[in-house]
């Protein structure tokens, strides 16, 4: 580092970590293997899996619920302040709460009203945090992220998601392999960061596991720079909020092998018909998409396409952030870690 962390800008701070994440991804993976035995070895007793979380640790389990159904899981991802409210059955599950920090007020107090039946692990980032010392952990390598928008602890948790899905027999070997492949050479998005930059509002959409990486990123660009961002699924984006788009709206589409390409073809056709800007992260067999700006990583799906296509976007993200906000990365309304429920 040029500077020491406590002098870093928030921009910098978000650089620094997206800069390290896919070396932690690696060690992480590997570290996380004993807590991951454990935890497939609860799924397979209890039958059912339920995924806890807030904000992006919320987005990243609906990610990987996606590929714990595919592996004939009976799985839930759940905002852990709804199960605060209205707990579920009290009956035989594995529970896994991810958190970055692993200290929020929604952590202590579901953990103080832990039900019997449940069996309860955690995803952090944080080895000392109240979640990791009540629960066995998975905790990512590298320490607790500082940075105020979720990037590294994002990329993190997905791979500690990874380590079940191997424990649990999932065939993760080209997810692994692409952890390895990472692009050092920086993408060119000044055109399309241009593009965005000038909408007002700007729609993220996906399908399965990429639908969350939508999600996280909605997020991610709604902290950073404050602007009006929606995340909704393909089949959701056609069912009325087609009515919102217009020639100051962006929408960012993320394709993976197995999306329905057809369809994708029509939706993008059809929205920059209306005169909106389209971009396509697209980890698809499709070459282009007729009006669409894309932007192309190796054909992929489920796992290996949110390891391709997350860095990505995040960068798109905070390119297009950094020209709409002063002083980006630097909240004004929000800390890192929410203590109040």
């Amino acid at each position: 580092m040029t500077k020491e962390r406590n002098d870093m800008n928030g921009l910098e701070l978000i650089t620094h970590e997206m800069a390290r994440q896919h070396a932690d991804a690696v060690d992480t993976f590997g570290v996380s293997r004993v807590v991951a035995g454990k935890i497939a070895a609860s799924i397979r007793r209890t039958g059912r899996l339920l995924l806890l979380g807030m904000g992006g640790s919320h987005w990243v389990n609906r990610t990987a619920m996606f590929s714990y159904r595919e592996l004939g899981i009976e799985v839930q991802a759940e905002v852990l302040s709804e199960v605060l409210f209205r707990r579920l059955p009290n009956l035989p599950r594995t529970v896994i709460v991810t958190s970055q920090s692993g200290n929020s007020g929604e952590i202590a107090h579901y953990l103080k009203g832990k039900q019997g039946s449940e069996d309860i692990f955690g995803i952090t980032l944080n080895a000392d945090s109240t979640l990791a010392a009540t629960a066995p952990a998975m905790v990512g390598s590298g320490g607790s992220e500082h940075a105020f928008a979720a990037t590294r602890s994002i990329f993190l948790s997905h791979i500690m998601h990874l380590a079940v899905m191997d424990a649990l027999g999932g065939s993760i070997e080209n997810a692994v392999a692409a952890l390895g492949e990472r692009q050092t050479k920086a993408r060119d998005l000044g055109d399309i960061v241009q593009g965005l930059s000038r909408c007002n509002t700007i729609v993220l959409s996906g399908r399965s596991e990429l639908q969350g990486v939508a999600e996280s990123g909605a997020l991610c660009l709604m902290e950073l720079a404050r602007m009006n961002t929606y995340a909704l699924e393909g089949g959701q984006l056609r069912h009325g909020p087609v009515e919102m788009l217009n020639a100051q709206t962006g929408l960012i589409f993320l394709a993976a092998s197995d999306t329905p390409v057809d369809l994708l073809k029509d939706l993008v056709k059809d929205c920059v018909n209306i005169g909106t800007m389209a971009v396509v992260i697209n980890a698809s067999h499709e070459a282009r998409f007729e009006s669409a700006a894309t932007i192309s990583v190796p054909p992929s799906r489920g796992m290996e396409a949110v390891v391709r296509v997350l860095p990505v976007l995040q960068d798109l993200l905070v390119q297009i952030a950094a020209t709409k906000v002063e002083n980006v990365g630097t909240p004004i309304r929000s800390s890192k870690v929410t203590t109040k429920l």
